[in-house]
């Protein structure tokens, strides 16, 4: 369909112009001319907005709110005088030996350093740097710039070792706070003197410090008191309450081994005179419970001694408490029943009597059923046997795998009524379930259950039954049905049936290359589908991709399988054959001739050689245009490019002979020597045989100029590398190559050093894992190569050695996989330790290897055994509820505490059943001695390392333990404290690294409780009572601030007040900072305006109001009669002029909205004066105006198109023609629309003469809406 368009005069005029030569005629036919689109004749503006504009989009709203970090650098000035400096040549300062030892410690220590010499010939340095580089830079400075002195200081040989500190951290921290040098004596050496070097000033500080810390271990004592380990209980009191009170009396610490260690020793440590207390009042009670005690032994049956003994003892603790009588068990591991009780006579009975009673509270019980109904007996989810366990909650009931009884334990009368009911339930079991063994080959069984176990669930619900199915790794065959005896029946026929299927079934692996796998299967498997269809009997399974396996296996009837493997096998020739590949270099400023306008010779290539051809994207640096598809397909696309190239510029290909062994050398690494040749002669290509090719032919292809040039430097290059480039190449095992590098390379490093040969060893990835490469002149790779031969001997002499290794440490080496053994094979030369086999009961570990290996293994095995032998177990009783505070976020406490302190720290599994059984919890770890709480083994922390460090690591673990403190804050403030959502409250945990618990709002309580740390509580503490501060004083502000006078306005006047997009209601509350609120819509009063803030400025804002009300009372409006034709102009662009105007003569003037009744009708508002003056001026414009407007009408009558069955250029569609006019015809024009209709070009509103200002007639003289 077609459309008629009218032109504008100049517009049609230009058109008119190129058609003059034309004589028009008659009637023209359509089909003659081209006839345009509209969007042809009509291009669209380009879009509006700046291109940089989407850069924006994805910055966030809130901005950038990342602090800066602060570097933490330090400076330091120190003086050198001149009697003291080590180079006093002054002729060249800043070149001399000191700027170039100041230059070699500013590199390695990373600090800067700036010398500048005084009047008096000294030397001052500034040391610029992080604290821990001008540290070490000032010492080597005063080491190397500064005479030396030294001094001797003795101190006791035992005070040695708190001045070297753990792992010499004291030590290297002393050296470096006084830059100097201290040599401490061996432990084997029995001299007490330490010798200090350095400056005469860090000399005197060093000297200080070593006697002040020989000073406070003087003060300190220890003593060991051997007693019979039969009366440390009386020494450490009931639950250890005693010897906890010895401690604080005498201030001594007082460690007494626990039951479980063989040690008859008590260690006593503090100062002398709290030691020497402690001392006499433990012998004090030794002596008197030997003195006053005796024994007797009983017969208890051995099963019966844990019910003594207690959970971790604690029966044995209470009747110590409460009748005084130590009880002394038999070790668990011994045959023997005999109980020696401890105490004084006459209290003996009691104690014997509670012994009986502890003995007798409980008994075991065995339960014969078949071992194949315990599952049944348990119930679903445990439903069965916790129903009794509900009922008997002290009774234990204990499975075990493969025995046909169920041991119960617990008191005597609650076992008797679980043993009845375990009975019943057995007995009605045997009665309702049977169940059946089918013997079924292994390969099977996967198919069986079927994929994500739908065969086997299938059965399971069809017939009610339990299938039993064995891992693979049981390697076992047999197959066990349980459930329903007539249920089982049909399962297992089926089952068998469903075996004697897959027996007629053959399976075929194919190799395909994993990288065909995904085409293969194709987008969302559509391709594998197919496959599938086609054969619908033969199951295909591909192998997981993580795998990267090649193997794919088809399943099915034996004639399908093949016809199948044959169709994929065709499929893969196919792939193989169009993956063929190949890299052309081509300058990358021909890219585009070889796309061609519009990508046609690329496509007409692709097309005719049927290949697929990558070029890098134009921002790369890669001038390589890949090509994939058959590798003549590929050869014929490479040409036909290379044409075109060779076409474009004056370009030749040269071939040079060069070793094919210096082909790597000259390559460079990663390619950086060619490279580099490439680029300086103007981006010549140079091109290598590829690995593995024994050509020697390099090819150079480029600008003539340039070839030569890069031929010369390359045969420069290949004759340089030819004389140093001697290579011997030595054969030896890899498990020896990490001997040979040595730790940190130092092996490898010293024949480097020695001989300047270049020694390479091979990657992982490298095929020839044996072979290691010599790389230099030859009299240098000749003494290189036999430095290595000489060590690769002596590792191939292997010995075989064996040790004694007590059997309690050889899980330690074997477990995990043996992971401890494989690090002592990788570290000394592959040497193999072979263990005994468990339970073979025997000590002796066999080594073999190298003899140097073997002796450094054995060294390092028995390091690990003496660090193994020398580890206790220490017990810390914190509370559940604070582990969570004591780990730390991720485990980062416990992993310093760890680390710091070497030791392994276990925490006990969570316990939720407990969670009410809590004792008072324990502030900062401070353990009360008369606190009654109760320990649970899911409070008790494990902490395992030497004595020593556990101990340490106990007391940092206490540290830990989080206080909680009220804070008084107003219940009212609770919610402005929480914040938005939680924000505020979570900002303060965060700041403050604690736990703020603020009460529920309906419990309106006026603490908050703040647990953490004690330094964060005090700091969050502080932090919340600011914050209170504030919340208080903004309080106040809003009382303040929510004064409110409410004030009656006529809602004629309410526009007027709010002003043109609220201009004049925004400003009068910025001049008197306070909130106005107009009503709304719906509201009765709709007079009533609110003003609210400081009663001051509120005042004045209602006066503002009152007065621009009082101005708009005197205002009146008339009404004017305008042409509309001329409103567009009296407007302006945008409506600027009509603004212009009220501005002017300070009125409002109001034009009528689009399809009004009375479209000439303008409303002008304001002084009775202005008003007169504005509308006498509206008039002269409309005047003006119409001139204009007439004039335009009256020229657009003679401009109307042209009628094509006319002859003339004034027809029109009135002309008697009998035909009505076409005009400018365009296709697709925007009227074609249903409902729309064509443009007139007679009406001065659709098509406005430039400059006339006409309004149109579909929007409102103020322009479109804005929403």
């Amino acid at each position: 369909m077609s459309s008629v368009a009218v032109l504008t005069p100049e517009s049609f005029a230009e058109h008119r112009s190129g058609l003059k030569d034309k004589e028009i005629t008659g009637c023209v036919p359509e089909d003659e001319a081209y006839i345009p689109t509209y969007l042809e004749a009509f291009p669209p503006l380009p879009e509006k907005g700046a291109p940089g504009e989407k850069a924006t989009e994805g910055a966030p709203a809130w901005g950038s709110r990342i602090r800066p970090i602060k570097a933490s650098v330090i400076t330091q000035v120190f003086h050198v005088p001149l009697e003291e400096r080590r180079y006093k040549d002054n002729s060249q300062f800043g070149e001399g030996e000191e700027a170039k030892v100041c230059l070699d410690i500013m590199q390695r220590t990373e600090a800067h350093i700036e010398l500048s010499l005084a009047k008096d010939q000294g030397l001052s340095i500034m040391v610029t740097g992080k604290l821990e580089s001008v540290m070490k830079a000032r010492k080597e400075i005063v080491a190397r710039l500064q005479t030396q002195a030294s001094a001797t200081v003795i101190i006791p040989k035992e005070h040695h070792r708190f001045v070297i500190g753990k792992n010499g951290e004291k030590l290297q921290e002393l050296e470096l706070k006084t830059a100097t040098k201290i040599v401490i004596p061996r432990p084997d050496d029995p001299s007490s003197n330490i010798r200090i070097s350095g400056t005469k000033e860090g000399i005197e500080k060093a000297r200080h410090e070593i006697l002040l810390i020989s000073a406070e271990q003087d003060k300190r004592a220890v003593e060991r008191l051997t007693l019979e380990k039969a009366f440390h209980p009386f020494i450490a009191g009931p639950h250890n309450r005693l010897v906890q009170v010895l401690s604080q009396e005498t201030g001594a610490r007082i460690s007494v081994p626990p039951p479980s260690l063989p040690k008859d020793e008590i260690v006593i440590t503090g100062e002398k005179e709290a030691v020497a207390l402690a001392l006499s009042r433990i012998r004090a009670i030794y002596d008197d419970k030997k003195r006053k005690t005796t024994t007797i032994s009983v017969e208890v049956k051995k099963s019966q001694h844990k019910y003594i003994i207690g959970p971790k003892g604690n029966t044995l603790q209470e009747i110590l408490e409460a009748t005084g009588v130590s009880v002394e068990m038999p070790p668990l591991d011994s045959d023997s029943e005999t109980i020696i009780l401890r105490g004084e006579p006459d209290k003996l009975g009691p104690a014997l009597t509670q012994v009986y009673s502890k003995a007798k509270s409980a008994m075991v019980v065995d339960v014969t059923a078949p071992a194949w109904l315990h599952r049944f007996i348990i119930g679903k989810k445990g439903q069965n046997i916790g129903r009794i366990t509900q009922q008997l909650p002290r009774v234990h009931i204990e499975f075990t795998d493969g025995e046909e009884r169920i041991n119960l334990e617990g008191p005597t009368e609650e076992v008797e009524l679980a043993q009845a009911q375990i009975q019943e339930i057995v007995k009605d079991l045997l009665v309702k379930m049977d169940y059946t063994e089918v013997i079924i080959d292994q390969r099977f069984h996967r198919h069986l259950i079927g994929k994500n176990g739908t065969n086997i669930n299938r059965i399971k619900e069809q017939y009610k039954v339990s299938v039993r199915i064995p891992q693979d790794s049981e390697r076992s065959s047999l197959v066990r049905i349980e459930g329903d005896p007539k249920g089982v029946q049909l399962a297992r026929r089926e089952l068998v049936e469903m075996v004697q299927r897959m027996e007629n079934e053959r399976t075929k692996d194919l190799v395909v290359e994993h990288k065909f796998h995904r085409t293969i299967i194709g987008q969302k498997g559509e391709k594998i589908k197919e496959v599938r269809d086609k054969f619908p009997e033969v199951i295909i399974n591909f192998p997981d991709p993580a795998q990267k396996s090649n193997l794919v296996q088809l399943r099915g009837p034996k004639s399908e399988v093949e016809k199948c493997a044959k169709f994929l096998q065709r499929m893969i020739a196919e792939l193989i054959e169009n993956s063929f590949s190949l890299s052309v270099p081509i300058f990358k400023q021909f890219h585009k001739n070889i796309i061609g306008k519009g990508g046609a010779n690329i496509k007409k290539i692709r097309e005719e050689t049927n290949t697929k051809i990558d070029l890098p994207t134009e921002n790369s640096n890669s001038e390589m245009i890949v090509i994939t598809g058959k590798k003549g397909n590929c050869e014929a696309a490479r040409d036909r490019i290379l044409a075109i190239q060779k076409e474009l510029a004056n370009f030749i290909e040269t071939e040079v002979t060069i070793p094919a062994k210096l082909h790597n050398s000259l390559i460079g690494s990663k390619g950086c020597l060619v490279r580099a040749i490439m680029e300086e002669c103007g981006g010549v290509h140079i091109h290598f045989p590829s690995e593995g090719s024994t050509s020697d032919k390099v090819t150079i292809r480029g600008p003539s100029s340039e070839v030569e040039k890069a031929k010369k430097q390359l045969l420069q290059l290949a004759e340089e590398k030819q004389v140093n480039n001697f290579t011997v190449e030595l054969q030896a095992k890899p498990e020896y190559h990490k001997y040979l590098i040595g730790r940190g390379g130092a092996n490898v490093r010293r024949v480097r050093d020695r001989t300047g040969a270049r020694i390479i060893f091979p990657a992982p990835d490298d095929t020839e894992q044996e072979l290691i490469t010599i790389v230099g002149k030859e009299d240098a790779v000749r003494k290189a190569q036999k430095e290595i031969e000489s060590l690769i001997k002596n590792l191939n002499d292997v010995v075989d050695d064996s040790m004694d290794v007590d059997v309690r440490h050889h899980r330690h080496f074997v477990c995990r996989r043996g992971q401890v053994l494989r690090e002592l094979a990788e570290e000394y030369g592959g040497v193999a330790v072979s263990f005994p086999r468990t339970g073979a009961n025997s000590q002796r570990v066999s080594l073999k290897g190298a003899k140097n290996c073997v002796e450094a293994a054995k060294k390092r095995i028995r390091e690990i055994v003496e660090d193994l032998e020398s580890r206790v177990s220490v017990e810390v009783t914190i509370p559940q509820h604070y582990h969570r505070a004591v780990m730390g976020p991720k485990g980062s406490r416990i992993q310093y505490i760890t680390r710091e302190h070497e030791v392994l720290i276990k925490f006990p599994e969570r316990d939720d059943g407990t969670a009410g059984q809590e004792g008072s919890p324990l502030e900062n770890g401070d353990v009360s001695p008369g606190a009654e709480f109760v320990h649970r083994k899911c409070d008790v922390v494990t902490i395992t390392g030497r004595a020593e460090k556990c101990e340490v690591a106990k007391a940092a673990l206490l540290a830990l333990v989080p206080i909680t403190e009220d804070v008084e804050v107003s219940y009212n403030l609770h919610r402005y404290i929480i914040g938005q959502k939680g924000s505020g409250l979570r900002k303060m945990m965060e700041d403050y690294e604690v736990n703020i618990w603020v009460p529920q709002p309906e419990m309106q309580q006026d603490v908050i409780k703040v647990t953490g740390l004690v330094a964060n509580v005090q700091r969050a503490k502080q932090g919340l009572l600011g914050r209170v501060t504030e919340l208080r004083a903004e309080q106040e502000d809003r009382a303040l601030r929510s004064f409110k006078v409410t004030i009656s306005v006529e809602p004629k006047f309410h526009p007027k007040l709010i002003g043109r997009k609220g201009a004049v209601i925004s400003q009068i509350r910025k001049d008197h900072d306070v909130n106005i609120q107009f009503p709304d819509k719906g509201d009765q009063q709709q007079d009533l305006i609110v003003v609210s803030g400081y009663e001051g400025n509120v005042e004045e804002a209602c006066q503002a109001i009152r007065q621009l009300v009082a101005d708009l009372q005197e205002m009146v409006s008339q009404d004017v009669c305008l042409d509309p034709r001329t409103h567009a102009r009296i407007i302006g662009a945008r409506g600027k002029a009509i603004r212009k105007l009220m501005e002017e003569f300070k009125v409002d003037i109001r034009f009528p909205p689009s399809g009004s009744d009375e479209p000439d009708k303008v409303s002008v508002t304001g002084l009775p004066e202005m008003v007169d003056n504005a509308i006498e001026h509206l008039l002269n414009l409309e005047e003006e105006y119409m001139l204009s407007v007439t004039e335009t009408e009256r020229l657009a009558a003679y401009m109307k198109p042209p009628s094509r069955y006319g002859g003339g250029g004034a027809g029109g569609p009135d002309d008697g023609s009998g035909m009505p006019a076409k005009g400018f015809v365009v296709r697709d024009a925007p009227w074609n629309a249903v409902g729309n209709k064509a443009p007139d070009m007679s009406s001065a509103e659709d098509f406005p003469t430039f400059g006339t200002g006409v309004a149109p007639k579909q929007t409102s003289a103020w322009g479109p809406k804005k929403f």
